[in-house]
């Protein structure tokens, strides 16, 4: 038997939804399937950041921690030197720093997870063509070229990955995935 709620979903869905709400509901049910395909049939997502900070405090660990982060960091350079041997020193140091936080601290200008996730959505929607005009209009009305803002904003292993994805040298479900992994490390 259905539960009241699923009931009054789908009567709303079905009987007094309008385009917009019905394009809301779509991007939703995409949202939550993507969430399922990554953590199964979890709650809530788990932040990883949260639980680390949450095992650090309770066990006190930090050298540990900071000495982990950079064999992390290390193995990391290694293996991107290993795979893409034609990029610069520098953009290494920019993978990984993005990628793997410097010991002992957070950045200052970090924005949350949630927000950088619906500038992915929007960006890629803008860029694929699948977003409506009213939203683009919208968004330019109150941020000028928003396209260009959100790219400048993007820490560079979510750049990568979205080039990667425009440039179809990935699956969309192969996207949604790795940028899932880059969101619980930012």
């Amino acid at each position: 038997m259905a539960s009241q709620e699923l009931v009054r979903t789908l009567d709303y869905i079905l009987n007094r939804c309008d385009e917009r709400s019905i394009e809301a509901i779509s991007a939703a049910v995409v949202r939550r399937r993507k969430d399922i395909a990554m953590f199964g049939g979890m709650p809530s997502i788990p932040n990883a950041r949260d639980m680390a900070e949450k095992l650090n405090s309770q066990l006190n660990i930090q050298g540990s921690i900071d000495s982990l982060t950079e064999s992390v960091r290390d193995y990391a350079i290694r293996i991107i030197k290993q795979q893409a041997p034609e990029l610069s020193d520098k953009q290494i140091k920019e993978l990984t720093s993005s990628w793997i936080p410097q010991s002992g601290g957070k950045k200052e200008t970090q924005m949350p997870d949630n927000v950088l996730s619906s500038m992915v959505d929007q960006f890629v929607s803008f860029s694929l063509g699948r977003m409506e005009d009213d939203e683009d209009k919208a968004l330019r009305k109150e941020m000028g070229p928003w396209p260009d803002k959100y790219w400048k904003a993007f820490p560079q292993v979510i750049r990568l990955l979205i080039a990667d994805f425009l440039k179809g040298e990935m699956a969309e479900s192969d996207f949604n995935t790795r940028l899932g992994l880059a969101l619980q490390m930012h």
